[in-house]
């Protein structure tokens, strides 16, 4: 059983951490009381996360480190795992070039996700030599590595890499279409690959169904595109397949922002008044709809109602400077009633 200073050592492990120099403290009272294992300090640095404005992974990377006598991989995944991306890809870079680890999948999973959130050029080229190291040492067999790689050549733009990589997959997932469909819709100009691939994925023979996150991704790319056959064929599945989809913002949204783009716009009022929670992207998407119709007075009764709704708060604020750009060509008391609203945020 643990002494009561180890079980005290423990229990700040679960405080709220709020500066560096608390996470250096309790750092200490650990190593104190011989309570330095790696899970015990992999929860330390999940905690470390949390701070608002934590200092850089680096040097407290080395900090826990110097303790073992060797490095600790479940340490360094769980690093890379919690940190900001480009910090991960540096640290990861680093301990590539020392050669003291050998990574495993989740470490390949964890930078490929962190080249994923930060595309650049710069991470681009990090990401292609990961995967060219994974080819080497024979990582590639894991679906979820796999899925994870296509997802950063999706998110990098390049395209083409990644619908080559999923072409060469035995095994798909749901998680697999539906990245590979996403990287289709980010790019407009492509974006109607991703209605052949949704084709694809209802006759392929492996028994993958489209997700609610498949039918978000697919209402995009007919809204990009102003496809308004394609988007209510979608809209007819929904209803058939997901259960109150009413209750699915996102869907919501996408149906919203689908019908507005194809020139439905009472259709979209339609689905704006059957969804039963109004989230602050359902007002938006509606608001946003009535405004590309040229309904500017409507879109800003909206936002009063909205307001009454109780929808607006902080997080509101780039949506509806985003939709007050939309507005900007309107007459002088809309570009005036809104910095209005704008103001009462």
């Amino acid at each position: 059983m643990h002494s009561l200073p180890r079980l005290r050592a423990l229990a700040l492990l679960h405080q709220k951490l709020t500066s560096n120099s608390q996470v250096k403290q309790i750092h200490a009272q650990l190593i104190i009381n011989g309570l330095n294992s790696p899970s015990i300090l992999a929860k330390l640095i999940q905690q470390y996360y949390t701070l608002p404005d934590p200092q850089s992974i680096q040097n407290y990377a080395y900090s826990v480190f110097k303790h073992f006598d060797k490095p600790n991989l479940f340490l360094f995944n769980t690093l890379i795992r919690c940190s900001q991306p480009k910090e991960s890809i540096l640290v990861f870079a680093d301990w590539v070039s020392r050669g003291d680890l050998v990574f495993d999948h989740f470490t390949y999973i964890f930078i490929l996700g962190a080249c994923a959130r930060s595309p650049s050029m710069p991470t681009l080229w990090v990401g292609r030599q990961t995967h060219a190291q994974m080819l080497k040492r024979g990582t590639m067999s894991n679906i979820l590595l796999q899925t994870t790689a296509i997802h950063f050549y999706a998110s990098n733009k390049d395209v083409s890499s990644a619908r080559g990589m999923f072409d060469e997959m035995i095994v798909r997932n749901s998680s697999t279409w539906n990245v590979m469909i996403k990287g289709y819709c980010s790019q407009r100009e492509i974006a109607r690959e991703a209605l052949v691939l949704f084709r694809g994925m209802l006759e392929d023979d492996c028994g993958v169904k489209p997700t609610d996150t498949t039918m978000v991704c697919i209402l995009s790319a007919a809204s990009q595109l102003g496809v308004l056959e394609t988007g209510a064929c979608v809209h007819g599945y929904i209803e058939k397949t997901i259960p109150f989809p009413e209750n699915d913002v996102f869907i919501g949204t996408g149906l919203i922002n689908m019908y507005s783009k194809c020139g439905c716009l009472d259709s979209a009022l339609t689905i704006f008044m059957t969804m039963e929670e109004k989230h602050i992207l359902i007002w938006t998407a509606m608001a946003t709809g009535l405004a590309i119709h040229g309904k500017g007075k409507e879109a800003l009764k909206l936002f009063d109602e909205m307001d009454a709704y109780g929808a607006v708060n902080a997080d509101s604020i780039s949506e509806l400077s985003e939709l007050g750009n939309q507005l900007a060509n309107k007459s002088r008391y809309l570009k005036l009633r809104y910095a209005a609203i704008y103001l009462q945020i």
